[in-house]
C-alpha cells in the first residue's frame, strides 16, 4: 500500500497512505472521524459546512487534543459568495488555532480569505526555496477552476490585502512565487454538489493541465493531483490510480460509518441501497441557479419534491399563483406548516445573518417564493441528521453511487452492518484489495 499514489504527497501531510477522507458538511465528517482517520494514518476534513462558528472552533479544540503534533487533520473552508465576511472569519479562526490544512470547496475564483490563508505565514528555508505553512488541498471539477489554483494568487488580491494590513508586503511577494493549492482533487459524479463528471475523462485532463502549470510558472515542487467520486470499492480506487491519481479522496461511504455525525435513521437507509438509488435535484444553496445535487432517491420523497418545488418556482412569479390544490399539497406534505410561517422564521434568520436578502424579498415576490422554497433544503437536512421519524420521507441525504458499490461488495461480511464500519478500517481495507487487485492485473497481463 505505501507504494501507492505520490510520495511527496505522505511526506507533506505526514501521512502513510494516499488516501483522503473528503469533508461532509453539517459536521456528517465529524471530530470523531478525522481523530480516527488521523490516529491511523489517514488525513481527514472537518465537514463545516453549515455549522456555525463556534462549533467549528469546539471541534478543531477536540481534534487538536486527541490528536498528537504529528498527526494530520484539516478542516473545510467553503466558498461563501452570499457573506464573504463568514468565509473570512472563518479563515480567521483557522489561523487563530494554527489549523495547517484546509479542504477549500466549491470555489469559482480565488477569495481574499483564501489568499490570506494560503500567504499568512510565508517564508524562505535555509536553502532559499518558499515554504508555505498554510496547506490547500481544493476540490473541484471544471479546468478553469483548477487553473485559478494552479496559478499564483492574483495579485490585485495580495495588494488589496497588504493594504488592509492582513499580510505583510514580504508575504505577497513570496506569494507570487507559489500556486494557490498543494493539492487539487479531481472530483467526478459524487454525492452532493456535482457537474457529473466522468473520471476517465477529467483526470488525465486535469492532469496535462497540471504539467502545463507548473511548467509554465516554473514551480520549485509540483502540485498533486488526486481522484474523487464514485470511489467505493477497490476496482474503482484501481482506476484512480492508474489514471494518475497522486491520491484518492472518498465521500458517500464514510458517511454510513460509526464516526460519521448523521443520525441512525441515515445510516439505516444508507447501508441499503445500491448503485441505481440515487437521483439528481436543485441545490438547496444554488437553488435559483438551477446547480445539481445528488441524492438518496430509495425510502425517501425528497428528489421529487425538490424537484417540484424548483418547477414551481421556475414558472411561477409568487406562490399566491401557484394553483390552490398544489399549494395546498406542499404547505400540509412537504412543509407541514404555511408559507407564512416559513417566511417570518427565514425572515428572522436572514434579517440577521444576511439583511439584503429580505430587502429583495420584499421588492420581489419571486425571491420572497425562492427562500421560502430554500428552507425547504434546509429543513430536510435537518431531518436526516436529528432522525427524526415524523418526515422520514423528507429526509434529503447527499449520496453517490459509490454507496451502493461499497454495500455490494461487503454483502455477506460483518461490514455489511454499518455499525462494524469504522472509517479507518474502511480505508486500509479498500486500499488493502485495490493492491491485491492491480498486482493480480499485472501479472495476468505480463504472465
Amino acid at each position: 500500500m505505501e507504494r501507492l499514489g505520490s510520495a511527496a504527497f505522505k511526506q507533506d501531510h505526514g501521512v502513510d497512505y494516499p488516501y483522503v477522507a473528503g469533508s461532509m458538511a453539517k459536521g456528517i465528517a465529524s471530530a470523531p472521524m478525522v481523530i480516527n482517520m488521523g490516529k491511523a494514518g489517514f488525513l481527514s476534513y472537518f465537514g463545516t459546512g453549515g455549522v456555525d462558528l463556534a462549533s467549528i472552533e469546539q471541534a478543531i479544540l477536540d481534534i487538536q487534543a486527541a490528536l498528537s503534533a504529528e498527526q494530520p487533520y484539516g478542516m473545510n473552508l467553503l466558498s461563501n459568495a452570499s457573506t464573504p465576511q463568514a468565509e473570512m472569519d472563518t479563515v480567521d479562526l483557522f489561523l487563530k488555532h494554527g489549523v495547517r490544512r484546509v479542504e477549500a470547496s466549491a470555489y469559482m475564483q480565488i477569495t481574499a480569505p483564501l489568499v490570506k490563508y494560503r500567504a499568512r505565514g510565508l517564508r524562505r528555508n535555509a536553502q532559499g526555496a518558499v515554504v508555505a505553512q498554510n496547506m490547500i488541498l481544493a476540490k473541484l471539477s471544471r479546468p478553469e477552476v483548477a487553473t485559478l489554483f494552479l496559478s499564483p494568487p492574483p495579485e490585485k488580491v495580495l495588494a488589496e490585502l497588504v493594504a488592509e494590513g492582513a499580510l505583510s508586503a514580504a508575504e505577497a511577494e513570496l506569494a507570487k512565487h507559489l500556486p494557490m493549492a498543494d493539492d487539487i482533487c479531481v472530483e467526478a459524479d459524487s454525492g452532493g454538489h456535482t457537474d457529473m463528471g466522468v473520471l476517465s475523462t477529467l483526470l488525465p485532463s486535469i492532469v496535462r493541465l497540471r504539467d502545463e502549470m507548473v511548467t509554465r510558472y516554473g514551480y520549485a515542487k509540483t502540485v498533486r493531483v488526486g481522484g474523487a467520486g464514485g470511489i467505493g470499492t477497490p476496482e474503482a480506487a484501481a482506476t484512480a490510480f492508474i489514471l494518475g491519481a497522486d491520491f484518492i479522496l472518498t465521500g458517500s461511504i464514510n458517511q454510513c460509518t460509526v464516526e460519521a455525525g448523521t443520525s441512525e435513521a441515515a445510516k439505516d437507509l444508507l447501508q441499503q441501497v445500491n448503485v441505481q438509488d440515487m437521483d439528481y435535484c436543485p441545490s438547496g444553496s444554488l437553488f435559483e441557479l438551477g446547480a445539481k445535487t445528488q441524492v438518496l432517491k430509495k425510502g425517501v420523497f425528497f428528489p421529487a419534491r425538490a424537484n417540484k418545488l424548483y418547477e414551481l418556482w421556475k414558472n411561477h412569479a409568487a406562490w399566491e399563483d401557484i394553483e390552490a390544490k398544489t399549494r395546498a399539497q406542499i404547505q400540509e406534505k412537504y412543509f407541514m406548516r404555511t408559507f407564512e410561517d416559513v417566511y417570518a422564521e427565514t425572515r428572522a434568520y436572514f434579517l440577521k445573518a444576511a439583511p439584503g436578502e429580505i430587502e429583495k424579498a420584499e421588492k420581489n415576490p419571486k425571491h420572497k417564493m425562492a427562500l421560502v422554497f430554500r428552507w425547504y433544503f434546509v429543513h430536510t437536512m435537518r431531518l436526516a441528521m436529528s432522525g427524526s421519524s415524523e418526515q422520514k420521507v423528507d429526509y434529503q441525504i447527499h449520496c453517490g453511487p459509490a454507496m451502493g458499490a461499497f454495500n455490494q461488495w461487503v454483502k455477506g461480511t460483518e461490514l455489511e452492518n454499518w455499525r462494524n464500519r469504522r472509517v479507518a478500517d474502511i480505508a486500509r481495507l479498500l486500499l488493502e484489495e485495490t493492491v491485491q487487485l492491480l498486482n493480480r492485473s499485472f501479472f495476468a497481463m505480463t504472465g
